[in-house]
């Protein structure tokens, strides 16, 4: 299974306006660069917490159908299935119909059932797509309130410190703000 990014979100969690009001800055003349620090450490949460923030698009390539009749998703969480196709041997991909690809609700991780009759792969890699938006939302609303000052805090430790931390924090995230992504990690046993 692999995932693919489509689109990317259309916003960040965390805006530039709140990043510049929590590092008391009124000029205008560093705004791309702590633009670039909000996606990098939207980017940075995004994979210490297992969760993606804002909705974006996302399409998972298999090479076969499972066995169980599920498919377990590396994303999360998951808004919708947009669209699903299965390759043949040659020619155009077959849609697949929407009935037949169901996403199970309040599974975490988020799962798909395959609910009804599936086309059978035709070629041996890359042959299934399932195109998704995952993401808590599309707005800074929906995404919990502690990714994002997670977020915000990691943006603006970064622009103070300009690169001083940036590789340690790669390694390992400060702990106030390792603290905030906590609760939204998974836990493995």
């Amino acid at each position: 299974m692999t995932p693919l990014a489509l689109t990317p979100p259309a916003i960040e969690p965390a805006s530039l306006a709140e990043a510049k009001d929590f590092l008391r800055i009124v000029a205008d003349d560093e705004d791309e660069l702590l633009g670039t620090l909000i996606t990098a450490a939207r980017l940075m949460i995004e994979a210490a917490s297992g969760h993606l923030l804002i909705e974006q698009g996302w399409r998972i390539v298999l090479d076969a159908w499972p066995q169980c009749s599920e498919i377990r998703l590396p994303l999360s969480p998951v808004l919708s299935l947009t669209a699903a196709r299965v390759h043949p041997a040659s020619g155009p991909a077959e849609p697949i119909m929407p009935a037949s690809l169901v996403l199970v609700a309040g599974s975490d991780p988020p799962l798909i059932a395959i609910a009804g009759p599936v086309p059978v792969p035709g070629r041996a890699r890359a042959a299934i797509e399932i195109d998704l938006a995952a993401g808590f939302g599309a707005t800074r609303d929906t995404v919990p309130a502690p990714l994002r000052q997670a977020v915000l805090r990691l943006a603006c430790r970064w622009f103070e410190h300009r690169g001083d931390v940036v590789s340690r924090d790669a390694v390992r995230l400060p702990a106030e703000i390792a603290a905030l992504v906590a609760p939204f990690r998974r836990v493995r046993l």
